[in-house]
């Protein structure tokens, strides 16, 4: 018969495997979510860094940017290894913003501020249903607000200041009810600003004027009234001024020429009345 192993020998087995499993869960080579990669990888060939800001964004740390809370990449920040936030603030960054950020499924904020991106704003960030912040401002971005982003109900900021932005300003971003901060100024924007943001109803936080002001063809509240298509009032005073003094011009005009007829008609009749009257 063997001999009954003794507890010393069980708990160095114990041990042994232990340290074994550790090893595995440790230093066990993981991989990407393919959609994060694809995001990575899109979104780098879409920009242009010519400071060299973001020297370890290539294909190899694209196919593995996190270890659980770890990022390796510079501007991320992973949550259970998944790309959670990406900030490419101020870098100097040009070029324009990939579609295929929409791959970014588990991206809960986006900002890209202050650099110098161009083109349009993807209606594809529609599919980022997590997306809580979205920051673009400071660009030079073009093109309409896409009304999609309504489809990212998370949304509670939405900062779009100092681009080139055309069009009117959705009227569906007045249902994203978790919407605490909207800034639009400093654009090309025109139209009515929507009741829905422009006069937010309940315990809906209100933005006031300072996130609109800097589109010259934007108009309503909470802009002042004379923000509006109308005439400002140096042009109202000006046409006014200019109106009254035509009609002085126009009504001196008037009584010149009645006192000339006027003086032509009594010449006339005093010669009439010389010619009947009898020589003595």
């Amino acid at each position: 018969m063997g001999s009954a192993p003794t507890p010393a020998r069980t708990a160095s087995t114990s041990a042994m495997l232990l340290i074994t499993l550790l090893n595995v869960a440790v230093f066990r080579p993981t991989t990407s979510d393919p959609s994060d990669e694809a995001c990575l990888t899109h979104l780098s060939e879409s920009l242009q860094d010519p400071t060299k800001s973001l020297q370890n964004w290539t294909k190899s740390t694209f196919a593995n940017p996190c270890s659980g809370f770890t990022s390796y990449l510079q501007g991320a920040t992973c949550n259970n290894g998944r790309i959670y936030k990406l900030s490419l603030t101020n870098l100097s960054l040009r070029g324009s913003i990939s579609p295929f950020l929409a791959n970014c499924t588990n991206l809960q904020a986006l900002d890209l501020s202050s650099n110098f991106l161009a083109g349009p704003i993807p209606s594809d960030l529609q599919y980022l249903v997590n997306l809580a912040v979205l920051n673009l401002s400071s660009n030079q971005l073009s093109g309409p607000i896409p009304p999609q982003l309504t489809l990212c109900a998370y949304l509670n900021v939405i900062d779009l200041h100092d681009n080139s932005l055309t069009g009117p300003i959705p009227q569906q971003l007045g249902l994203l009810v978790r919407l605490s901060a909207f800034d639009v100024s400093n654009n090309k924007l025109a139209g009515p600003i929507p009741v829905s943001l422009g006069n937010r109803s309940g315990n809906l936080p209100r933005f006031n004027a300072t996130s609109f002001e800097g589109n010259k063809e934007l108009y309503g509240y909470p802009l002042p009234p004379l923000k509006s298509k109308g005439l400002s009032i140096l042009a109202i005073v000006g046409i006014g001024l200019g109106s009254g003094f035509a009609s002085l011009v126009l009504s001196f005009t008037g009584v010149c020429i009645w006192l000339k007829i006027t003086e032509r008609k009594m010449a006339l009749e005093e010669g009439k009345i010389s010619h009947l009257m009898p020589d003595y």
